[in-house]
């Protein structure tokens, strides 16, 4: 963990990628409380044998009365023991990726010790309207003080956000673009305390919440690895309604986000056999050293929010108590990440090798104002070529601090140079673009127009 300013509060470990071959050795685990258990001065249970007739008395009514009698308490023991806490592994219904899949042998070892490590972080969360159940999301512990015996915990803001009632079963239409931050947060703690969180603060474009929890002994912080790679061997973790621990493997990936999906994802690509594991929105993808390298968004489309665009945002939330970013108007797609075939047809084409798509300009924004429209590329944004979206986010986040260390606020106006081609008259140019620095959720507004009478669709 990492002391800051105040040496009561201690916040979650970000470090860069280390050579893999340095292994555990570097492992630095928190000071977590030991358990204390007293030496018992209580007798051991006894031995349990299984009661049986000699030959020679099988006759004896007496002694056939006896072995029944026996019987029953030698199996009604046996019974008991196999309930143990330690015996429940026989019967377990859905063991893990990693204790039931031959794939995972020469792994298997190093990958229990990766999973165990930052299991000690994943917490369950639950939200209610009242008496109604909201919604359940895993959460990681993230900082704490150990003065005021308080904690921090990270969660997606899907917990409390809002859906509308009258849309079932289809997750992307239920959800509204609001919030309940009125609603009750319980925590789940691992040794099944339930203890309620505040809610600190709410990220509504990379939805994020942070829950302030009473805790009665330090929690484990984890570590974050700030390098995610595309193809990386990864795990993801939640937790059930019984706390018990739910594995996935899988491997990152870069893809083209659909048109309801923020830019700034990665995305999960579990293999083809894995179970769908659910409720684990909030939870950690982490590598095979335990260390967390991105935040579950979605169960359901598998998105995850890199490790290192978390990293820029506590930084910022920790100097500044807010997460901020610039809202450009537009969503892109990265020509990194398109086919091969499609990246060589623009460059022997048009010279384009790099850049962001724009997929979408919002309706009456800026970038509209300036002529920027849909099939344009962005090459660069103040004068930094920029290859693929997390690229631009980071880059959006780090104009926000230069703009909050000279003095200025949350929902000011910003200007950024961009360079563009225009797809459509194969022209590059370079335009002022007025951005927001906003820590709100940003819409893109699609443009639409009545139809009054005979008229044609207005043409740029």
């Amino acid at each position: 963990a990492v002391r800051t300013s105040h040496p009561e509060t201690l916040f979650a470990v970000f470090e860069p990628d280390k050579d893999e071959s340095q292994g555990k050795q570097d492992r630095v685990f928190d000071d977590v409380d030991e358990p204390v258990t007293e030496e018992s001065s209580d007798p051991p249970s006894p031995p349990i044998y299984e009661p049986y007739i000699p030959d020679d008395l099988v006759d004896d009514p007496d002694i056939l009365a006896a072995f029944h009698y026996a019987k029953a308490n030698y199996e009604a023991e046996k019974s008991r023991r196999a309930n143990l806490f330690t015996m429940d592994h026989y019967g377990y219904e859905a063991p893990s990726c990693l204790f039931d899949d031959h794939r995972f042998l020469p792994i298997r070892e190093r990958a229990t010790g990766a999973v165990l490590l930052a299991a000690k972080s994943v917490v369950l969360l639950s939200s209610f309207l009242g008496s109604r159940p909201l919604n359940k999301c895993c959460g990681l512990w993230f900082q704490r003080n150990d003065q005021s015996k308080t904690a921090h915990v990270l969660t997606s803001a899907h917990l409390i956000r809002e859906k509308d009632p009258s849309v079932k079963n289809h997750w992307k239409l239920q959800w509204t673009g609001k919030y309940h931050r009125g609603a009750e947060v319980n925590v789940h703690f691992l040794d099944k305390r339930v203890v309620p969180g505040q809610l600190v603060y709410l990220q509504e474009n990379y939805e994020l919440a942070l829950y302030e929890v009473e805790v009665n002994k330090p929690v484990q912080l984890p570590t974050f690895n700030d390098c995610v790679r595309s193809g990386q061997d990864v795990f993801r973790l939640g937790r059930d309604e019984n706390l018990d621990l739910k594995i996935t493997h899988g491997m990152t990936a870069y893809e083209v986000p659909s048109w309801y999906e923020r830019c700034h994802y990665m995305y999960f690509c579990r293999d083809a056999s894995s179970r769908k594991l659910l409720d684990d929105d909030g939870g950690p993808i982490i590598d095979l050293e335990g260390k967390v390298v991105g935040l579950v968004n979605n169960h359901i489309n598998e998105t995850f929010i890199p490790s290192s665009i978390l990293h820029k945002c506590f930084d910022f939330w920790r100097r500044f108590d807010c997460m901020p970013r610039l809202h450009l108007g537009m969503t892109f797609t990265s020509i990194k990440h398109l086919d091969p075939i499609s990246i060589e047809r623009m460059t022997r084409d048009h010279n384009i090798e790099s850049g962001l798509i724009v997929e979408q300009v919002s309706k009456g924004s800026h970038a509209e104002k300036i002529g920027i429209r849909e099939g344009d590329v962005i090459e660069s944004f103040n004068g930094k070529y920029i290859s693929t979206t997390i690229e631009l986010e980071q880059m959006l986040i780090d104009i926000c601090w230069e703009h909050f260390d000279q003095g200025k606020d949350l929902y000011a106006e910003k200007d950024v140079s961009v360079k563009i081609f225009d797809a459509i008259k194969h022209r590059r140019r370079t335009r002022n673009l007025t951005v927001i620095v906003s820590d709100l959720g940003e819409d893109i507004v699609k443009g639409t127009y009545p139809i009054m009478g005979k008229e044609a669709m207005p043409v740029s």
